[in-house]
């Protein structure tokens, strides 16, 4: 289970701020976290120069498993964000091993060009996954893959539209912390009739191809690595 962090800002506040896409963020707000500038943990799995996901392997490990996440899933999140390319820049901003906004960058108090180094993004990334897992208040019941499906449609969707299927599914009498239902609903955001109703704050959502697809490619190369290596 993903780790929890308490935060000091209130769950309609975070849904403002991540609502949609991350461009939407409020640039004047910065999240309470500590600095990445702090002492590490030797977590390393292999010697150096060894790997068995990528070059990055102990560096995702050192830094995921001290913030309480998979080093696996994040590394499952990198291959399907960026291929491990550090260096990489999309046409809408994002940068680096794991194509993070420079507006999430400003929440975590980072500067935006430091989101090349890998340590750098790695991090903000943990923190984001964390502070989604934190909002979202799913129960602890939640069967673990239901509960992983809806974080990372958050972290590729937007918080506010899985937050706006999730209401859906329950003003509809269903299961609003199952990914099965939850999706469905993801995919009805794009009609008026479940776009326009009382329940919905952030309007219609047209992303749900790329969401679903996103959440099952990740989960599935998770799945491989966990079979590749050990925690």
């Amino acid at each position: 289970m993903l780790k929890k962090t308490v935060l000091s800002f209130t769950f309609f506040s975070f849904l403002t701020l991540f609502a949609g896409s991350y461009d939407r963020l409020d640039a004047t707000t910065r999240l309470p976290f500590p600095s990445i500038e702090t002492d590490w943990e030797d977590n390393s799995l292999l010697a150096e120069g060894e790997y068995a996901i990528s070059i990055y392997d102990n560096l995702f490990r050192n830094i995921s498993e001290r913030e309480g996440n998979d080093w696996r899933l994040m590394s499952a999140i990198a291959y399907h964000e960026s291929r491990f390319m550090p260096s990489l820049r999309s046409k809408q901003g994002a940068r680096g091993i794991m194509q993070i906004m420079p507006s999430v960058a400003r929440q975590f108090q980072i500067d935006v060009e430091k989101l090349n180094d890998p340590k750098t993004n790695i991090w903000v990334a943990n923190r984001l996954l964390t502070t989604l897992d934190e909002m979202m208040e799913i129960p602890r019941s939640t069967p673990e893959v239901d509960r992983m499906s809806l974080i990372l449609a958050a972290y590729n969707g937007g918080i506010g539209h899985v937050g706006d299927a999730r209401r859906l599914a329950r003003a509809h009498g269903e299961n609003p912390n199952s990914w099965q239902v939850v999706s469905r609903y993801l995919a009805l955001k794009a009609d008026p009739a479940y776009y326009e109703h009382e329940a919905v704050r952030y309007g219609r959502f047209t992303g749900y191809k790329q969401t679903a697809a996103y959440v099952r490619d990740v989960q599935n190369r998770y799945a491989r690595y966990c079979r590749q290596v050990s925690r």
